[in-house]
């Protein structure tokens, strides 16, 4: 089956000023992502989704495709990201294009390596699944405290006494990609499908860029994680 990346990188981040092609270490933060597609040899087509020229030109710079400039109506602040997938999928199927798979990688995450998108994709090869994408755990929300008038409480009492490793594990989405089946996003209309299977990676591989703290902690991780 054929497989596009999308990369989605508008051009008015605010928390971070021109974050997706904002320096990371040596290099454009958006690169990171186009050459771990590239190198996973899992796509037949490698876009970035933008509506900025300079993210255009350094994209193109760095081996992904920009045919088309994302419209202005799916670039605001609001604008969510299945709506962007969805349209880049109708603008390639106007150049004769259709692709079966897709998968959504962010453009600030640096930490994704070509292998586990080829993981992603490849449990896609199962009529079974919808869609693959990677997690982390997550503190046990059992354990949570609450403040209440001034003080400390416990959002769960009944869990005080028991082991935090006794706890269901929980998960939270890692912030890198989505391996989807085009046909289940378009039907379903969201990020995870209803047959979707988890990808486990470690506290290491994993840190939300948000804020220039943020920024400054990915930096760290990702010198000690490569040792340089």
């Amino acid at each position: 089956m054929k497989s596009i990346a999308i990369i989605p990188a508008r051009g008015g981040s605010k928390r971070i000023p021109r974050k997706n092609i904002k320096e990371f270490l040596s290099k454009p933060i958006i690169a990171y992502s186009i050459e771990a597609a590239l190198k996973s040899g899992a796509f037949d087509e490698v876009m970035v989704s933008t509506d900025d020229k300079e993210i255009a030109e350094i994209s193109r710079k760095y081996g992904a495709s920009v045919p088309f400039f994302r419209s202005e109506e799916l670039s605001t602040d609001m604008a969510m990201t299945v709506p962007v997938l969805i349209d880049v999928l109708e603008n390639y199927k106007k150049k004769g294009l259709d692709y079966e798979q897709l998968c959504c990688i962010y453009p600030c995450a640096p930490f994704i390596t070509a292998a586990r998108l080829k993981e992603g994709m490849d449990l896609l090869a199962s009529p079974k699944v919808d869609g693959a994408f990677p997690v982390t755990t997550i503190y046990p929300p059992q354990k949570c405290f609450v403040v209440r008038n001034g003080k400390i409480a416990m959002l769960h009492p009944e869990y005080y006494n028991v082991r935090s490793q006794d706890l269901e594990p929980h998960y939270q989405d890692a912030g890198q990609f989505y391996c989807i089946k085009t046909n289940s996003l378009i039907e379903e209309k969201i990020m995870f499908c209803r047959h979707t299977l988890p990808i486990f990676l470690t506290k290491d591989e994993v840190q939300d860029i948000d804020t220039e703290e943020d920024w400054k902690e990915a930096e760290k991780k990702y010198r000690t994680l490569k040792g340089i």
